[in-house]
């Protein structure tokens, strides 16, 4: 019997789909070729739908809590909008499009759609038209034989299926085999898909999403392998090593293409975002620009990354940027591996920039969207190290980043989670990190530095709470030491410096102030004079973090 196309069945469809991307990861990875030969559009995919599921299942528990049932609208928008926030890549930002087109039907189909009802095949059928046309509409030059043209044949088989029957389940399936059969056409679409001899990574990945909502409708799992090749399915290397060699030899040898891709999230009006599009047009190629409501995701292929960085800061404001850079060695054949690396998580820009600067790979988070264990492990990967020092810099995190370093060491990575619980005691790890000693000794002096280092933060209070240092009214500032409340104050200057004296009276040598986004101009000059007055033969170090959480973290080693 179907299921009905309800919120549950969302739910179904974001844990299907993550399982079907990552049986095929590999797979996908191995057949990319367009835009960029980089071999990563499978795990790309993968942790856009990873992002969408954690959003959807956010979505399911903050509604348990309040005790009311999660709708149709809210489950796919849920899922939208994860998938917004956490794509990757060019096929992962087309997919996030797709996906917000999809909600843009079924939450203005209200309950019609909530239901295995005609009404509900029918919201499915306007669905998936209007998720075809809007990837088309966020891609700057479309090219056909592609996932576009994957998503249009999608569109066009759902609406012939499902009339008779008003079955959901019927439509979906029809639009998986659709997009199927358009999959096994891109190569005579795309040349160089057709002297690679395999099908569009990006489509692939398309279909296998396609058909995790198929079975999430149905109820039935199908065990069908997406094809890879364009003569055949794919349970064999045979197609990877014809991928391999197209990757070797160059996706085309007359035009290498720009050298940096650039992805960030926009915080952005309709207006400044057109005149973005026209700019990042003139700058390079694979723009693709997705979301809307003042939220989008840009993604660009550029020879300067930083002007398209100042494109971004002059439309609004970007955050969680990511610069890969491609170069001739990237896009011919796999990057020298380093012999040790660092993997560091960061709550803002600025930190994630003395990261680059001391040689660590930054993971880059905001306030409420903590990486996945999948985003790790690809910052992993993309260390390109047979060593990696991970640091997680939030207790929080710990599960996340074990889960990662486990996974990470299946591949052969050695990894050593550094328990590092806040930024600072990242910073002060990685500023005893030294490739030229051995794994274990490196791992002591940064696990030692980081141990040394006693941290807090600085927080304004949202609503009246109980806390260790008493009751607090919202607009209070907090100062947090080693993770617990110990001062309540009126302005954050004041509460900063009781902070620094309750933490110096134990000793210390070395302040670290990390300023966040909204702290005031003068607050390091007058915390530096404060230490400097009050606590002699203490160094003081002032950074500009730009994280939005705290105005101000405070290291004391």
């Amino acid at each position: 019997m179907p299921y009905p196309l309800d919120a549950t069945a969302v739910r179904s469809w974001c844990g299907l789909a993550l399982e079907a991307l990552g049986r095929e990861r590999e797979r996908i990875d191995a057949i990319n070729v367009y835009p960029v030969a980089d071999g990563d559009t499978g795990t790309n995919l993968y942790l856009t739908v990873e992002s969408a599921a954690r959003a959807v299942e956010a979505a399911f528990d903050g509604h348990t809590s309040a005790g009311t049932s999660l709708r149709l609208a809210d489950a796919i928008g849920a899922m939208a909008h994860g998938a917004l926030i956490g794509a990757r890549g060019n096929s992962g930002t087309i997919v996030a499009q797709l996906l917000r087109g999809m909600t843009e039907v079924l939450a203005a189909a209200d309950g019609a759609a909530d239901g295995a009802t005609p009404g509900a095949a029918d919201a499915l059928r306007r669905a998936l038209r209007r998720a075809a046309a809007s990837a088309y509409e966020a891609v700057a030059h479309p090219v056909e034989g592609t996932v576009l043209t994957v998503a249009t044949a999608a569109a066009d088989a759902a609406e012939r299926a499902g009339h008779e029957t008003g079955d959901a389940a019927e439509v979906a399936r029809a639009a998986h085999d659709g997009a199927r059969t358009a999959l096994q056409a891109t190569p005579g679409q795309l040349a160089v898909l057709g002297r690679a001899g395999v099908v569009d990574a990006g489509g692939c990945g398309l279909v296998a999403l396609l058909g995790a909502l198929a079975d999430a409708l149905s109820g039935e799992v199908s065990v069908t392998p997406v094809a890879v090749r364009a003569d055949a399915p794919l349970p064999e290397a045979a197609g990877c090593e014809v991928a391999g060699r197209v990757a070797a030899d160059g996706c085309d040898p007359d035009d290498e293409g720009p050298a940096f891709e650039v992805i960030y999230l926009l915080e952005a009006g309709d207006a400044a975002v057109a005149r973005l599009r026209t700019r990042l047009d003139g700058l390079g190629d694979s723009l693709v620009v997705v979301g809307g409501d003042g939220l989008w995701n840009v993604h660009v292929h550029v020879d300067d990354a930083g002007a398209a960085v100042e494109a971004g800061i002059e439309a609004g404001r970007p955050y969680r940027i990511r610069i890969t850079h491609f170069g001739g060695a990237t896009r011919t054949k796999e990057p020298a591996m380093a012999a040790r690396a660092v993997v560091a998580v960061v709550p803002g820009d600025g930190l994630a920039g003395l990261c680059a600067e001391a040689g660590a790979t930054a993971v880059s988070v905001r306030p409420g969207e903590p990486p996945a264990s999948g985003e790790l492990v690809q910052a992993i990967r993309q260390a390109h190290a047979r060593e990696v020092m991970l640091l997680p810099n939030d207790p929080e995190l710990r599960h996340t980043a074990a889960a990662a370093a486990e996974q990470a060491r299946t591949e052969g990575v050695r990894v050593a989670l550094i328990p590092t619980r806040s930024a600072v005691q990242g910073l002060a790890a990685l500023a005893v990190h030294e490739p030229g000693r051995s794994f274990d000794e490196d791992v002591v002096a940064m696990t030692s530095a980081a141990g040394a280092t006693r941290y807090a933060e600085l927080a304004v209070a949202e609503r009246q709470s109980w806390t260790m240092a008493g009751v607090c009214q919202a607009g209070d500032v907090l100062g947090l030491i080693d993770g617990d409340v110990a001062v309540i104050g009126s302005d954050l200057t004041g509460t900063a410096m009781t902070v620094l004296d309750r933490m110096l009276s134990a000793g210390g040598e070395m302040v670290t102030l990390v300023l966040g986004a909204k702290a005031p101009d003068s607050l390091a000059e007058r915390l530096e004079r404060h230490v400097r007055e009050r606590h002699l033969a203490v160094d003081t170090v002032v950074y500009d973090g730009g994280q939005y959480a705290a105005p101000l973290l405070i290291g004391v080693e």
